[in-house]
C-alpha cells in the first residue's frame, strides 16, 4: 500500500505540478497580452500626440509664413517711400544748390550796382562818367527791376539744372 499510496501522491503531485505550469503559462500569457495592449495604446498615444504636435507645427509654420510677407509688404512699401523720399531730397538740394547760386549772382549785381551808384554819385559834379563811357547800356529799368532784363536768364527752369 505504500507504493501504491505513494504513487498515488506522485502523480497528484505531478497533476498539481502540470497544473500550476498552466496556471503559470495562463498568467505569463495573460500579463504579456496585458502588456502589448498596454504598449499598443501607449504607441497609439504616441502617434496621436506627434500627429497634434505635427498639426500645430504646421499651423504655426502657416501663421509665420503669414506674418513674414505682410513684413515684406511693408519693408517695399516702406523702401518705396524712402526712395521717393531720397528722390524728393535729390530735388531739394538741387534747387537749394541753384537759389544759391541765385542769390549770390544777385548779391553780386547788388555789389556792381552799389558800386556803379556810387561812382555815379561821386563823379556828378564833375563830368561823371556814364555807363555807357564803361561800355553798359544800363538804363533806369534796369536798376528799377533787374528781374526784367533779357541779359539775366534767371528764369531758367531748375528741373532743367536736375536733367543733366
Amino acid at each position: 500500500m505504500a507504493s501504491s499510496s505513494g504513487a498515488s501522491s506522485g502523480s497528484t503531485t505531478m497533476l498539481r505540478n502540470s497544473g500550476s505550469e498552466d496556471d503559470l503559462r495562463q498568467v505569463m500569457d495573460l500579463r504579456k497580452r496585458k502588456r502589448m495592449l498596454s504598449n499598443r495604446e501607449s504607441a497609439r498615444r504616441s502617434r496621436v500626440k506627434k500627429q497634434k504636435h505635427l498639426d500645430d507645427l504646421t499651423g504655426q509654420l502657416g501663421q509665420l509664413s503669414k506674418e513674414n510677407n505682410e513684413i515684406l509688404k511693408r519693408m517695399n512699401v516702406t523702401s518705396q517711400l524712402y526712395m521717393n523720399i531720397e528722390a524728393e531730397n535729390s530735388i531739394l538740394r538741387a534747387q537749394m544748390a541753384e537759389l544759391s547760386h541765385r542769390l549770390n549772382s544777385l548779391n553780386e549785381i547788388i555789389e556792381y550796382v552799389n558800386f556803379f551808384s556810387g561812382t555815379f554819385e561821386r563823379h556828378e559834379d564833375a563830368a561823371a562818367p556814364t555807363a555807357s563811357a564803361f561800355g553798359h547800356q544800363l538804363g533806369d529799368d534796369f536798376f528799377m527791376n533787374p528781374w526784367n532784363n533779357a541779359d539775366f536768364h534767371l528764369n531758367q527752369p531748375i528741373m532743367d539744372m536736375i536733367m543733366y
